[in-house]
């Protein structure tokens, strides 16, 4: 997946993830992604969100990528495994695996492509040293 390390976060499936096929809406599966990321941005990177608001920054994704490949249903728990596996002067790219506990198998696995934002402007920024070096682990 990366040269970089692999985090993962579990995600339980809600009843308000089901559509109306009785599986996880796709739409949904971005939102495990972000909620792992949430995650793993403080208790992996050592760097939660809120760190990044208060120093004036934020992130805005770029480009997106998923391959469906089997459904969750209720009652299913995802394992969402992330990598950064690109980092760039002012954005990262972070592909994601994401597998029914229950039988290790793969339901859905991409990519989402960021770029720093400034709070103040809104506008793409250089991502300073000391964050490259976190997300460098």
């Amino acid at each position: 997946m990366s040269e970089f390390s692999v985090f993962t976060s579990v995600v339980q499936v809600r009843p308000d993830d089901i559509d109306m096929n009785q599986h996880v809406h796709n739409a949904k599966y971005f939102d495990y992604v972000l909620t792992a990321r949430y995650d793993q941005m403080e208790r992996c990177y050592g760097m939660s969100m809120e760190a990044f608001l208060e120093r004036g920054f934020s992130w805005v994704v770029r480009a997106s990528y998923m391959e469906h490949k089997r459904p969750l249903r209720i009652g299913d728990t995802a394992v969402v495994k992330t990598s950064v596996t690109e980092i760039r002067e002012r954005g990262v790219k972070v592909s994601f695996d994401i597998t029914k506990e229950a039988d290790r198998k793969t339901v859905a696995k991409g990519w989402l492509d960021y770029a720093m934002v400034s709070l103040q402007s809104g506008r793409p920024q250089s991502i300073p040293d000391d964050i490259i070096q976190i997300y460098s682990v």
